[in-house]
């Protein structure tokens, strides 16, 4: 057997043995996303943005795609899941502060106008989570009122 013939079988063990090891799932509670919704209040055309572009990322629920059974794309997944709750975690908003909400809220407003979120290896492979310039007013319409609505905007003053 060559070399070459060698390391290929090596590699082909070596990920077969590997998909024996899967990260953690985020699979939480879907109640603390509709805690959130009830609480910014957000409409139908709002919360239906939020569940295709930034649920899977910034909430305790991903809905996984079928490539997410293969490692290492599993673990690939799974950092942006860990790195984009590290930022902003819809599944916590409560435990928030005013202030800290206030923040969130300003990211994402921030996010949406610089075009940074979501992440275009997100919309690779969700097209439905590539946002219309009209959903991106939307949401910072949106974004803006709940600021407003709730004085967190008087906080920055």
């Amino acid at each position: 057997m060559t070399l070459k013939k060698k390391i290929i079988i090596g590699l082909l063990i070596v990920f077969v043995i590997a998909q024996f090891f899967q990260p953690n799932k985020n699979q939480g509670n879907l109640e603390s996303i509709t805690l959130f919704l009830e609480n910014t209040q957000a409409p139908k055309e709002v919360k239906n943005i939020l569940e295709h572009a930034c649920f899977d990322c910034h909430s305790s629920h991903t809905n996984y795609p079928w490539y997410n059974s293969i490692t290492p794309v599993n673990y690939w997944l799974n950092s942006h899941i860990k790195e984009g709750k590290k930022h902003f975690n819809i599944s916590e908003w409560d435990s928030y502060s005013v202030k800290k909400k206030d923040h969130k809220l300003e990211e994402l407003i921030e996010e949406l106008e610089e075009e940074t979120m979501p992440l275009a290896s997100y919309t690779w492979t969700h097209k439905e989570a590539q946002l219309t310039d009209v959903q991106v007013q939307t949401l910072m319409d949106w974004a803006n009122s709940i600021r407003s609505n709730y004085g967190y905007d008087s906080l920055n003053n």
